[in-house]
């Protein structure tokens, strides 16, 4: 069960940036600094592809609405990321199944993702952009210091990642009318741009009617 702790932290962590757990986990696999990491997450095509995804998620993560639309498109990438990356991780160490590793990381990056959107959500009831970017750097900050500890330390780190995530949830809740909030006022933005498409494709009505 020694890789379990490592995949709880990258669950945890893609999450939050799947793309960034996986291109700093082919890093290390390719340096040499770590043994864990399997071949196919440091294969040349894998990293490029990851590094490319990560700069796109590092430009849209920081403009207001932008980024709870980015996080909508992926519910469903960064659970399917965490398990994959639990899944490789338990192959390649042959301490847990692979199956069972996929749960975990899985499970634990849909929740770590619901932390992040909500928290996005009631960020973005405010009217000002520096939040965004200010929260998303530090999201950036955490998942590559977490992640880089987890290979030194995977318990320690698997307990501060557990911690967040208790944090992060708790947090959720208390923002939930915030969120509610936002939801209303997208429902609305949607409906005002229904309606002036519905009125342009009226055109002009003359006066005779």
């Amino acid at each position: 069960m020694s890789v379990l702790p490592l995949v709880f932290t990258s669950g945890w962590a893609s999450g939050i940036n799947a793309y960034a757990v996986v291109l700093l986990f082919g890093i290390f696999g390719a340096t040499g600094l770590s043994d864990e990491v399997p071949e196919s997450l440091q294969r040349t095509d894998v990293l490029i592809a990851a590094g490319v995804l990560f700069l796109c998620e590092a430009v849209a993560d920081k403009i207001p609405y932008v980024d709870s639309v980015w996080d909508s498109v992926h519910t469903v990438i960064r659970p399917l990321s965490g398990a994959v990356v639990g899944a490789l991780l338990a192959g390649e160490s042959g301490s847990l199944p692979e199956l069972a590793a996929g749960a975990v990381g899985g499970s634990t990056a849909l929740l770590s993702h619901f932390v992040k959107a909500g928290t996005r959500m009631a960020v973005n009831t405010s009217p000002e952009p520096f939040s965004n970017i200010a929260l998303s750097t530090a999201e950036d900050l955490g998942v590559g210091g977490i992640i880089t500890f987890a290979i030194f330390n995977p318990e320690v780190a698997a307990i501060i990642a557990a911690v967040l995530l208790v944090l992060g949830l708790v947090l959720l809740a208390f923002l939930a009318h915030r969120i509610r909030r936002f939801l209303r006022r997208r429902a609305q933005r949607r409906e005002e741009r229904r309606l002036a498409a519905s009125q342009a494709a009226d055109g002009p009505r003359s006066p005779g009617g």
